[in-house]
């Protein structure tokens, strides 16, 4: 579901950045209404846990992989607005260090992923669990339904976005410059494996912390529960971010150690292959494998193939070039993105309280 660059148009990813940034804004702005201060190391801490929940593959029809998100339980632990930037950064991070999905797609990843999937469970949870005390098992299924259908709205949003590119940008002969699979291949090809592995492994992942929490810490669910009054929803992290934080690093830390489990699963996800990885596919027929019609394109397209370079990550496919065990390089790579993502919570939090203590003086 990361889209690489070259996949999507130039004008498809402007309209996606402004989608990605009106949502970033929005996010923010509802944000300040809490204290910052404390709302930023749940914002961390999450990001890093969907950063790693991201990196546990799972083998899906056609040859492919897939993953779950981590965004559900985002949502319904910080709201929306705290979702949208929690999985906007870690999206950030696997672009900029690791080559997981584009730079210049970056917006349509985030818009996808964070925005689109974030509201989805929100509004699935809080329909769902309506009423329903803070301990209900109705907040576990809501939990369970809200991330079966975040991370299938998102790939859905993908692929629409993968099927309309051969229609609307072409060369005069009528080739496709960006992805090559028209609606009828990419959908199909797409929500396959979602419907069924993806969607499933968001569902019990959500449905598993939501239990968790509602005997460990239910302070953490207070937040999107629609039982507190208006005055004190934005109160009801605060116990939690001083209380529960500890706890959350350790679980992060915990599935940190297990990544490596995570690339047992072979191949990249559908979609996200490099022009010289589809071209291979495409020689034996597999890209459309998952969508029954083994109809493709001679050649990766022109425009895809001018974008494919436009960024080179340092660590590219979560391999440091340096460590000769991919398993080990596996492992180093989640820990520095975790380790990034305690140094942005630290410094976001020193920045914070800064410019509150000016205020004041």
């Amino acid at each position: 579901m990361h889209i690489p660059d070259g996949y999507l148009s130039p004008s498809t990813c402007a309209v996606l950045y402004a989608a990605a940034i009106a949502g970033w804004y929005s996010a923010l702005k509802r944000l300040k209404r809490m204290l910052l201060s404390r709302v930023v190391p749940l914002i961390s801490v999450f990001a890093a846990f969907s950063f790693v929940v991201m990196m546990f593959n799972l083998p899906l029809p056609g040859g492919t992989t897939g993953h779950a998100l981590g965004v559900t339980i985002s949502a319904i632990v910080l709201g929306p607005s705290g979702a949208v930037l929690a999985i906007s950064i870690a999206l950030a991070i696997q672009a900029l260090f690791f080559g997981d999905g584009g730079i210049s797609t970056l917006g349509a990843n985030c818009f996808n992923m964070a925005i689109v999937a974030s509201l989805v469970a929100y509004a699935s949870y809080r329909l769902i669990a309506a009423g329903a005390a803070i301990g209900s098992k109705r907040r576990v299924a809501a939990a369970a339904i809200a991330g079966y259908l975040a991370v299938n709205a998102a790939a859905l949003i993908a692929a629409i976005e993968f099927g309309i590119q051969p229609a609307l940008f072409h060369d005069a002969r009528g080739m496709p410059l960006y992805a090559p699979y028209p609606l009828g291949i990419a959908v199909p090809a797409m929500m396959i494996g979602h419907l069924t592995l993806a969607g499933a492994a968001e569902a019990a992942i959500s449905a598993g912390l939501v239990a968790y929490l509602q005997a460990a810490d239910p302070t953490l669910l207070r937040n999107t529960a629609g039982v507190l009054p208006a005055t004190e929803t934005a109160s009801a992290l605060m116990p939690a971010a001083t209380t529960s934080l500890r706890r959350l690093w350790m679980a992060v830390a915990l599935l940190m150690v297990l990544t490596p489990l995570g690339i047992l699963a072979a191949g990249k996800a559908w979609g996200e292959w490099s022009p010289s990885e589809l071209a291979m596919r495409q020689s034996a027929g597999q890209t459309a494998s998952a969508a029954g019609d083994s109809v493709a394109p001679s050649a990766p397209p022109a425009g895809m193939q001018r974008l494919a370079k436009l960024w080179t990550a340092p660590f590219p496919a979560y391999a440091p070039s340096f460590v000769k065990s991919a398993r080990f390089g596996y492992l180093l790579s989640a820990m520095f993105a975790v380790g990034i993502l305690v140094l942005v919570s630290f410094a976001a939090q020193f920045w914070v309280q800064r410019r509150r203590e000016v205020r004041h003086s």
